[in-house]
């Protein structure tokens, strides 16, 4: 799987976990949702992503979209 892949993966279940916890557990959760949309925001703008950072260390492989 390459790290494009990987990171739209990591970014879906980040949301769906926000959205289970905000249901489940506490409404204040509905920040980690706000959180997760303002860091994809922010690596479609800058292109710098933390995840994709530590995805590529742990050997994941480059893509096209993150290098």
């Amino acid at each position: 799987m390459t790290l494009d892949r990987t990171i739209l993966m990591f970014a879906g279940a980040m949301v769906l976990l926000s959205v289970v916890l905000t249901t489940f557990v506490s409404p204040y959760f509905v920040w980690f949702t706000v959180f997760i949309g303002v860091n994809l925001i922010q690596s479609s703008i800058t292109g710098l992503c933390p995840a994709a950072s530590i995805f590529r260390k742990l050997g994941v492989k480059n893509g096209c979209a993150f290098k």
